[in-house]
């Protein structure tokens, strides 16, 4: 099966990551992920997107870390910043369903969306430090969604957030005690009841400079990870205690 499904009906578009239990997010999914998106960014008719993960358990445990290394990550963050700037270009609405976990380059997708409705037992992390890395997308847009202390805090510590502190924090909009469909369904029609070319009128006129913002952030924090992270000693040493599934020797170098 697809590792991203796209669905849409009328005006409304849903791209399921669909890679159960946990949806690892390979360069395969990557590259399909932003096929699909530059597909509905020339769909004048489209309202709506949402994305959401395949199966209860999570959304997106992020990219695979396997793609993480120093022979695959130039590459991987090529493919995966596409995607994102394809998603932060769309005009229409998009939402982010979330249930379970939603860590690392998950949580900075459902960050480039609108909105993140998140079932009440989803979390949200950033566990990259602990490899030895920084995730760029959120080092560059969090600061201005979270505060500067809130991302230092979830970057430096990797400590994860339940879904009542994440929205606290300014990163989800709602959240679903109950069922998270229902809920999702309940936020779509408040979306979808108004007109589809006033609505991508509105966020094109809102959103000129929320993007130019996430383009020259990204730009910068990328520059910082391939020409300042990619020459330490203890990236290779994170990746590799990881896949060598044992705790890491920092070297601080």
């Amino acid at each position: 099966m697809s590792e991203v499904v796209l669905d849409q009906d009328g005006r409304r578009a849903t791209l399921t990551l669909n890679r159960p239990p946990l949806n690892i997010l390979d360069t395969a999914a990557l590259k399909l992920l932003s096929e699909h998106l530059d597909k509905l960014t020339f769909d004048s008719s489209l309202q709506l997107v949402v994305i959401r993960g395949a199966g209860d358990r999570a959304f997106s445990a992020g990219v695979a870390v396997e793609d993480h290394t120093r022979e695959r990550i130039g590459n991987t963050l090529r493919i995966f910043h596409k995607a994102l700037r394809r998603l932060a270009a769309l005009p229409a609405i998009s939402i982010a369903a979330v249930r379970g976990h939603c860590l690392g380059g998950a949580m900075e997708l459902a960050a480039t969306c609108d909105f993140v409705l998140a079932h009440r037992d989803s979390r949200f992390g950033q566990p990259e430090i602990e490899l030895g890395c920084f995730p760029p997308v959120a080092a560059a847009v969090y600061p201005d969604r979270l505060g500067y202390q809130k991302t230092l805090e979830l970057l430096v510590t990797g400590e994860s957030m339940d879904a009542n502190e994440a929205q606290a924090a300014g990163f989800v909009t709602w959240i679903a005690d109950g069922d998270l469909d229902t809920a999702l369904e309940e936020r779509c029609s408040k979306i979808s009841s108004k007109s589809t070319p006033v609505t991508r009128a509105l966020k094109s006129a809102m959103h000129g400079g929320r993007r130019r913002l996430f383009e020259n952030e990204l730009q910068r924090t990328e520059r910082v990870y391939l020409d300042e992270l990619l020459k330490t000693e203890d990236m290779d040493e994170g990746i590799a205690a990881f896949l060598e599934k044992r705790s890491p020797t920092w070297k601080h170098r």
